[in-house]
């Protein structure tokens, strides 16, 4: 047979996209296969779907300085680029998703306050002291997709079906929109004072709950543990 059948395909590539312009959106990871994928624009056409863009993604850039991707061999295993339109790529922090609140700054992955890195439970505690509600949020099924933070402030009272409305907007299901609100346990939650400060919980949508290891895989055990490093 000849060497040039037995050719092996390049390596899978995992790489995390964000939304051009859009500083909420915690980030979507994507396998690049190109086996899968035989062109960049059939990698960008599945990117469109997967992000629900309201344009066709047709750019993908690096975050920090916007340079501009090529072709799918341009990828790097492990880096992070942001997707766009035929539009200006937007300099914003995608990184660290999020905005500046109450002298500190909420991430997708926890809470930078004054220079320092916080774990959620004490991020829950300082904001509780100043009137909010903090909890972390993973998507029904996703075991890539890191779990999202969910800031909600307690002078207000919680209106079940608009906080159900947020976590449509924020976990962005494939499924749809999120109906429910379940503990790690698949214990379904029925109102907002069953919520927990600091608490973790899955954002379902009409599918069944899907029993994961959501914590243990997608929250890094070291984290746990010191104070100085934060994720959510």
């Amino acid at each position: 047979m000849s060497s040039r059948g037995l050719a092996l395909a390049p390596p899978a590539k995992n790489v995390v996209l964000y939304r051009n312009g859009d500083p909420f959106f915690p980030g979507r990871r994507f396998v690049v296969n190109q086996r899968q994928f035989l062109t960049f624009e059939a990698f960008l056409n599945e990117v469109t779907k997967s992000l629900h863009a309201p344009l066709a993604v047709r750019n993908l850039y690096t975050p920090r300085h916007g340079h501009r991707v090529a072709e799918l061999g341009d990828l790097q295993d492990g880096c992070q680029y942001v997707a766009a339109g035929f539009e200006k790529f937007k300099k914003l922090n995608y990184l660290h998703p999020g905005r500046k609140e109450l002298r500190g700054t909420r991430t997708s992955e926890g809470l930078q306050w004054l220079g320092c890195f916080l774990p959620p439970s004490t991020a829950a505690g300082i904001l509780a002291h100043l009137g909010c509600f903090y909890c972390s949020v993973f998507r029904n099924g996703d075991l890539l997709s890191p779990p999202f933070p969910l800031l909600l402030p307690k002078s207000t009272p919680l209106q079940w079906d608009a906080l159900l409305a947020t976590l449509t907007e924020k976990a962005d299901l494939r499924s749809g929109a999120v109906n429910k609100l379940c503990k790690l346990d698949g214990t379904q939650v029925s109102g907002g004072e069953e919520l927990v400060n600091g608490d973790y919980y899955v954002a379902v949508g009409n599918e069944e709950y899907k029993k994961l290891p959501y914590f243990e895989l997608l929250v890094p055990q070291d984290s746990v543990c010191k104070t100085l490093w934060y994720v959510d």
